[in-house]
């Protein structure tokens, strides 16, 4: 079993930006409301920003502010010679109109590759393809070292969840890419994951998926984020792994925290080179 390091992942993306020559350009964050998990997230892409020297600048806004005034502000930034990146923390307030405000995002500057017009891959997509090529290299998805997508060709893979960041970005890259993907969402009869030789899974909720649950051998990409009792836990529930006797192993996992996240947040920056080449 093979356990993907994403902290060592992250590192190395990292450390390969800083050969590269730095953009000039700001990169903006607008924040709406005071949501934690996502002051927690804007905190790591912070701290990468000035690891790297980049102009980082937080827009937090109160959730009262109206839903015109914030496409309006948005659409400022997009217009702004000097802005070269522009993040729209999600998830937003409950009473705004998620698709209408992404839908005035400059496609030029959407380094979450949230709208149509963008130009570099969903976040959740290279982290799919980081996590295979780490596991690739250690040969645990029952394939020759090779390239990630390509190994995927007689695969079928599971993904659990349709939201717009993970589960429905990485469904649509896969299509063609693989023998079968198959989706399913929180409430979904989830025994047929079983057939599944990989699992994808972003729903937040702690524990969805249990090890026996899986097909043995299979592999698992656990972008799930919750909260149990101050702990920070996965949508996999790998503390079962060594708990319960004779618990099939995964051929790989990448464990919460320290696996999806910090690759999601180097990409980002990788997203935000690619834009300002």
């Amino acid at each position: 079993m093979n356990i993907i390091d994403g902290k060592n992942i992250a590192r190395q993306i990292i450390d390969r930006l800083k050969t590269e020559p730095r953009p000039a350009k700001k990169l903006v964050a607008v924040f709406v409301g005071n949501n934690p998990a996502s002051a927690s997230f804007l905190k790591q892409k912070e701290k990468i920003a000035q690891e790297l020297a980049i102009n980082f600048q937080l827009e937090q806004l109160s959730e009262n502010i109206s839903e015109e005034d914030l496409k309006q502000k948005i659409k400022e930034l997009g217009d702004d010679p000097e802005v070269g990146g522009i993040i729209i923390q999600l998830p937003l307030p409950p009473k705004f109109d998620r698709d209408s405000i992404i839908g005035v995002l400059n496609p030029e500057k959407d380094i979450d590759a949230l709208t149509a017009g963008t130009k570099v891959l969903p976040l959740a997509v290279l982290v799919v393809i980081d996590a295979l090529k780490y596991a690739i290299q250690f040969q645990e998805i029952g394939s020759p070292a090779g390239d990630p997508i390509s190994n995927l060709k007689d695969k079928i893979v599971a993904v659990v969840g349709r939201g717009i960041l993970v589960g429905k970005p990485i469904a649509e890259w896969l299509k063609g890419k693989c023998l079968g993907v198959a989706v399913f969402h929180s409430g979904s009869d989830l025994t047929e994951l079983k057939s599944a030789d990989l699992v994808i899974t972003g729903v937040g909720k702690a524990g969805l998926i249990k090890p026996d649950m899986l097909k043995v051998g299979a592999g698992v990409i656990d972008f799930g984020f919750d909260m149990v009792d101050g702990k920070i836990r996965g949508d996999f529930d790998s503390d079962s792994l060594n708990a319960i006797p004779h618990t099939p192993y995964p051929s790989f996992y990448t464990p919460t925290p320290g696996g999806t996240g910090p690759v999601l947040v180097a990409e980002l920056f990788k997203n935000f080179y690619k834009l300002n080449k």
